[in-house]
């Protein structure tokens, strides 16, 4: 995998991970990464949604190479991103998750749950999900047929 100094990375939330998402994106600056924001910018009530989808576009043009989404519980974010063909979002509260959604599923977005974990537990989670090489294999076969045709 490559470093995360190389990656081009978009972050997008709805209000209720605008704390958390303040949190991940220094961690990942700090890294090297080049972060894009897609918002939302503040803790006012706004729809997942309206941050998402840029997101997902962005994937889907090569403009990012991986993204993060954050919402209360991921649930409704990660679902939003996914409608994106080239999108295979992951909510991942613990690391294992994180390790498991890139080895074997080849995950290029991570979905963090604000509400639900600690921000020192969303960071491990960042790092993992960012360190961590998809294994290829038998489980490419199986990624390869996750898009609509």
């Amino acid at each position: 995998m490559k470093n995360i100094s190389e990656m081009t990375i978009g972050i997008a939330n709805d209000h209720a991970g605008y704390a958390l998402k303040q949190k991940i994106r220094l961690f990942l600056e700090d890294a090297g990464a080049k972060v894009i924001d897609y918002g939302c910018d503040s803790a006012d009530s706004c729809d997942y949604p309206d941050y998402a989808h840029p997101l997902g576009y962005a994937i889907d043009k090569g403009e990012i190479d991986y993204g993060v989404v954050i919402c209360s519980t991921g649930n409704g974010i990660a679902m939003t991103a996914n409608k994106h063909q080239s999108v295979r979002a992951a909510l991942c509260w613990e690391t294992t998750l994180a390790q498991l959604a890139r080895q074997h599923n080849n995950a290029n977005v991570l979905a963090l749950p604000a509400n639900f974990i600690p921000a020192t537990r969303a960071i491990k989670i960042t790092h993992v999900f960012f360190t961590t090489d998809f294994e290829g294999g038998r489980h490419e076969r199986r990624v390869n047929k996750i898009p609509l045709q």
